[in-house]
């Protein structure tokens, strides 16, 4: 007979995830996760999803040696909002990789929202010049905002323009940044910046080549459609998280289905210099995320260590 032995697990809510997730802290392990991601020293399955006729129900299970044993399970559906609800919600549990013990159940909504932008930020340092000016944000939902605080981490940018198919919704969030403007149409907040950050939940591609500037940074995290058309993919370099993103929906990316998955740089490889990033000042850098479990790894265990030395959540015995 095998001895029952509780195990104390503490649960962290959504207010002390906010609270705990420091982001500077994020954006440096995020760069070491990649990196571990690139170098083969992770263990993370295809994403799988279960589908209900309103959305999806996807589990991303992961492994990241020094971070964490984790498994996220999120629900997306995208009809939410007019339910005033995010369309992305989820839990995350965090295990010991050494003897498996479950150490936290924490919400991975916030982490989820904060992880996105801030892969996205750790890209634009990797694949921008230094000198950029001009920051384009097109969606003005939770991922807009997101990327909004994230990429003015790593770059100074001298003007920031916000664009949404609600323009209330544009003016809220550009009230949350000092000196963003609205842009009263996408195209108008792409053309002339020097860095488009792509946050919708569009079915269908929300930019047009013609609207970009040489040597323009792009960045997309919309997985409910193509939400890049087939020639911005194609314009110069092209950068994944994973090149699992090549793989069928939902592992992988809807623009990124047929192409060759060694036409795409993975972003830890030119982190750690194993694979060239921007060729020239003029060349097009494309950044495709489907969100990936390293990225929720990492935020994980920033949150648990600051939760554990604090005693912030609650402590339960299983």
């Amino acid at each position: 007979m095998i001895a029952v032995v509780p195990t104390p697990i503490r649960l962290i809510p959504q207010s002390e995830v906010a609270r705990l997730l420091d982001l500077d802290q994020l954006l440096a392990a995020l760069e070491a996760a990649f990196k571990a991601l690139s170098a083969g020293t992770t263990s993370v399955p295809p994403r799988i999803a279960a589908r209900v006729p309103e959305g999806r129900l996807a589990a991303m299970p992961g492994y990241v040696p020094g971070l964490g044993l984790v498994t996220k399970v999120v629900t997306i559906f995208p009809h939410n909002h007019d339910r005033g609800l995010p369309s992305h919600q989820a839990l995350i549990a965090l295990f010991d990789e050494s003897d498996g013990r479950a150490l936290a159940v924490m919400d991975g909504t916030e982490i989820t929202a904060v992880r996105t932008g801030a892969s996205a930020a750790v890209a634009v340092k990797a694949l921008a010049p230094e000198d950029v000016h001009v920051l384009a944000i097109l969606g003005a939902g939770v991922q807009g905002g997101t990327h909004l605080r994230a990429v003015t981490r790593v770059r100074a940018f001298s003007e920031v323009r916000v664009a949404s198919r609600n323009p209330e919704h544009a003016r809220r969030l550009a009230a949350r940044h000092p000196g963003a403007t609205v842009a009263g149409s996408f195209e108008a907040a792409v053309r002339g910046a020097d860095v488009v950050c792509c946050c919708t939940d569009a079915s269908a591609p929300v930019l047009e080549p013609g609207w970009l500037a040489p040597g323009v940074t792009v960045t997309s995290v919309g997985a409910g459609g193509p939400e890049l058309p087939p020639a911005v993919v194609a314009m110069g370099l092209l950068c994944v998280e994973s090149r699992m993103a090549f793989q069928p929906y939902p592992a992988g990316a809807h623009e990124l289905q047929g192409l060759d998955p060694e036409a795409a740089v993975e972003l830890g490889e030119v982190l750690a210099g194993t694979r060239p990033g921007r060729a020239s000042p003029e060349q097009v850098a494309v950044y495709k995320s489907m969100g990936h479990a390293v990225e929720d790894a990492a935020a994980a265990r920033l949150v648990y260590d600051r939760a554990e030395a604090e005693g912030a959540g609650q402590v339960v015995s299983l």
